[in-house]
């Protein structure tokens, strides 16, 4: 039995640090670079749309498993924990988002 990486299940990092040997951390290579190649919304609607992909694919095994066209039962088991992972990780940063930009509110000016 072979074990793939993570990016086998179709998640790929944000980000990788790269170590500079004068200052330390240089920074980030991959598609979340920290030096503002890519704005924050971008993110975001990456994300959103990587979800949107992942439950596609869970409900698409899941009518495949529900008619008998599925010869393996594990794929749909697989996918739709990941939906939910996915779901439930998609909904923390939401809530995150959502108390910062209310203590940011509440900041006196």
């Amino acid at each position: 039995m072979s074990v793939s990486g993570i990016e086998a299940v179709g998640f790929t990092p944000l980000a990788t640090p790269q170590l500079d040997a004068t200052s330390g951390v240089k920074g980030a290579a991959g598609s979340g670079a920290v030096d503002g190649s890519k704005e924050f919304g971008n993110l975001v609607l990456d994300g959103i749309d990587r979800l949107e992909s992942v439950q596609s694919t869970s409900d698409q095994l899941a009518v495949k498993a529900a008619t008998g066209d599925l010869d393996a039962i594990h794929h749909y088991t697989i996918a739709a924990s990941e939906a939910a992972v996915t779901t439930q990780l998609t909904v923390a940063v939401r809530n995150k988002a959502l108390e910062a930009f209310n203590e940011i509110m509440r900041m006196p000016v």
